[in-house]
């Protein structure tokens, strides 16, 4: 008996048991940190990343003539001669590509993590060991030196035909595999002002945060520069002491302002609504169309004494289900009425998102969807 559905079902379990509906609530005047709302200008990390080779892979490495061509010019590096590529075997070695993030203020001798990725076909980089791989900036100058044994965190076994896989093995880490060796130089002040950079840029935010930091320090130390930066003045008996007037600056609260928002992952059946989010008063009907097909088997027997042979045929039964549905009132003014409204429908969260955006276009729902 084969079931199909107007949605699908597989993806509605999975929507069901593991997103649901997500309702994320904070009151309008929810005080944060500073600190969790900007970075200081300067103050970033810089990517880094370079080609490497993989050894001591059991038999689970590269089949490309890429890796035979990269493990010749190790050897060669390494003063051993090679006669030919041909002669090279690949199955325990594989190119893979390594990356990094060097954080501001990294010093010669500050360790980071790098990610390993395999960029052939490799079957795994389990048990293997990254070989030494210079990582390189985006001014193609060598600032950290990687390398040691790589965790996948699973594992891929095959056995007679069978196999058993768990997590994505292709893809490992080397926890603080990797030496910087060239500091990034960083540029926080010109000695008089800083710049306040907002994560997510927000009028009304900045707007408090300059108010926050006059409030704090001397009068129009601070100015909002627009929805996304705020402009710091350095006080003049700070300066010799800057560290300590920035840590003074993350740590002062403010109140946020920010867009209500209802963010949705189609993917997933995943929905996150904002504390804001209001749906003025509605009906709303929603209704799911169930096609069952059903396939019952026959058999035919011949005659007795007679030349025909047994046969089997199939007859199919379709049935449609299209389920009585009524107008149902929906409103809210936050985020917990929103989602109680719409859980009085009994819909699954897929069946929400549609909802939702039917609520936009009519005009009904006061705030901005944003599609993962």
């Amino acid at each position: 008996m084969h079931s199909y559905s107007s949605r699908n079902s597989s993806l509605q379990v999975a929507a069901i048991v593991c997103a649901a509906v997500a309702v994320v609530s904070w009151d309008s005047a929810a005080a944060t940190r500073i600190k969790d709302l900007c970075e200081v200008q300067g103050v970033r990390g810089n990517h880094v990343s370079g080609m490497g080779l993989v050894v001591g892979l059991a038999g689970t490495g590269d089949k490309s003539p890429l890796a035979l061509e990269a493990l010749e010019q190790v050897l060669r590096r390494s003063g051993i001669e090679v006669k030919s590529a041909s002669s090279l075997k690949s199955a325990n070695v594989a190119v893979v590509a390594v990356e990094g993030v060097l954080p501001a203020f990294a010093k010669e001798g500050t360790r980071i993590d790098v990610t390993v990725k395999s960029i052939s076909d490799a079957k795994s980089l389990e048990g293997g060991s990254l070989l030494s791989t210079l990582l390189l900036g985006a001014d193609g100058e060598a600032y950290a030196m990687a390398q040691g044994p790589i965790s996948t965190g699973g594992f891929n076994a095959d056995t007679g035909g069978a196999s058993v896989r768990l997590n994505h093995v292709t893809v490992g880490r080397i926890p603080l595999g990797a030496y910087v060796e060239r500091e990034v130089p960083s540029t926080i002040t010109d000695g008089e002002r800083i710049m306040l950079l907002l994560k997510q840029p927000d009028f009304g935010t900045a707007r408090n945060i300059e108010e926050v930091i006059n409030k704090e320090f001397e009068a129009a130390s601070s100015s909002a520069l627009g929805g996304g930066s705020v402009l710091v003045m350095v006080p003049e008996e700070s300066r010799p002491r800057l560290v300590e007037f920035i840590a003074r600056v993350q740590d002062l609260s403010v109140e946020i302002d920010m867009p209500s928002r209802i963010v949705i992952n189609e993917r997933t059946g995943t929905i996150v609504v904002g504390g804001e989010v209001q749906i003025r008063p509605c009906q709303v009907a929603h209704g799911s169309l169930t096609l069952t097909v059903a396939n019952t088997p026959q058999v035919s027997q011949p005659l007795p004494f007679s030349d025909g042979a047994t046969t089997q045929t199939q007859t199919t039964d379709m049935q449609v289900v299209n389920p009585d549905v009524s107008l149902m009132p929906v409103e809210g003014t936050s985020a917990a009425e929103v989602a109680e409204s719409l859980n009085r429908l009994k819909t699954t969260p897929r069946d929400m998102i549609s909802i939702f955006q039917a609520l936009k276009a009519a005009g009904v729902l006061d705030a901005d969807i944003e599609i993962m």
